[in-house]
């Protein structure tokens, strides 16, 4: 099966300046990410959106918000996980001097029997993962939120989607597992990196399982006013 992505749309770098404090009717000529995936800020670039990220002071502890809540759902983690992560950043915003404008947030896990796969803690954490979802299917859930430049929560949005792994050999697993691809990573795995190799069908949206639905997202954002 052939998958294609748009090549991203390299945006230069750009400097605020106050006059991006646009009046309420205005569009705004950027977004705010609050997220250090650079998958997230690839596939916005994809979409040709100026964005400045906005990531957690050293004083946040922000993998306490990913902590799952025993017999959480996998639906109700992701969506209760990003909306905390949505309200963080706007405070975040609201205590700063930077200029206002809408904040993008995200969150992705993997799913596989009701049990949900966060990001390996080891190496033998992320051989499990695999060996799990190796032949058979799984599905990847990614909640995502804006926050408008006013600070109201829009309409929340859920991609999901169901992808299929191939049969895989024990020691691919463990050479995937040594190129160190799994950390960091929901499930344990990359879908546009080396991982790909696993996957036999999904059933959905593939910027969705890398991290940022762009269906979803362009509708969110431009419910926000923001111009790209």
């Amino acid at each position: 099966m052939t998958r294609r992505v748009r090549d991203a749309v390299m945006l230069p770098p750009r400097t605020l300046t106050m006059s991006d404090r646009l009046l309420p009717d205005s569009t705004y000529p950027f977004v705010y990410l609050a997220s250090q995936s650079p998958r997230r800020q690839e596939l916005l670039r994809q979409l040709g959106v100026s964005f400045e990220l906005l990531l957690p002071r050293p004083d946040e502890d922000a993998e306490a918000l990913e902590a799952e809540l025993p017999g959480e759902l996998p639906e109700d983690y992701v969506v209760r996980v990003c909306a905390a992560k949505a309200d963080a950043a706007r405070a975040r915003l609201v205590t700063s001097a930077l200029p206002a404008a809408p904040v993008l947030v995200a969150d992705t896990t993997v799913a596989v029997d009701g049990a949900i796969l966060g990001k390996p803690a080891s190496a033998d954490d992320a051989l499990s993962m695999l060996a799990r979802l190796a032949g058979r299917k799984h599905e990847v859930l990614t909640a995502l939120a804006v926050v408008d430049a006013d600070g109201k929560p829009l309409m929340p949005a859920l991609s999901r989607s169901v992808v299929q792994f191939g049969p895989v050999a024990a020691d691919a697993l463990a050479r995937y597992v040594a190129s160190g691809e799994p950390f960091g990573k929901a499930g344990a795995y990359a879908i546009q990196g080396r991982a790909a190799e696993f996957v036999e069908r999904i059933d959905g949206s593939h910027s969705g399982i890398m991290g940022l639905p762009l269906f979803e997202t362009a509708a969110l954002l431009r419910a926000a006013r923001v111009a790209f």
